[in-house]
């Protein structure tokens, strides 16, 4: 692991962070920059919800005409999302915050010491004073 890894794991432990869930916290953030990052696409394609069912697609170029393709995809978002909530259900106080942009960190956590403040809006405009929890 890189030395920001190790530092971004140690600032977790030190918050309160059990070793195992800090572990944990930095593969749902990679699985959810990833997700974000198909969200805004790549040469091959984005993933795309459906907007009835909320289903994630893949969907892409097949080359007819400008037909798209689509194709079903596991709801990997989903997954990660529910295994955070899980892991913050432990830490009374706590509030992680999902960053959408693939081009910053995906996953911030707040400590019981930075969320004194509960006005609405206030943990969508100062999440970036948590951990960063990234790769």
């Amino acid at each position: 692991m890189h030395k920001d890894t190790h530092q971004m794991l140690h600032r977790l432990f030190l918050a309160g962070i059990e070793d195992a869930d800090a572990l944990a916290l930095r593969r749902i953030s990679m699985a959810l920059h990833r997700w974000h990052e198909l969200e805004c696409g790549t040469d091959h394609g984005c993933i795309e919800r459906d907007e009835s069912t909320g289903k994630p697609y893949w969907t892409c170029d097949i080359g007819h005409g400008g037909k798209r393709g689509r194709q079903p995809i596991s709801d990997r978002e989903k997954g990660a999302l529910e295994r955070l909530a899980a892991i913050m259900a432990r830490y009374p106080g706590f509030e992680a915050y999902v960053q959408g942009d693939p081009r910053g960190c995906a996953l911030y956590i707040l400590t019981p010491g930075q969320m004194a403040s509960r006005e609405p809006g206030w943990l969508e405009a100062n999440y970036s004073r948590g951990i960063a929890v990234h790769r």
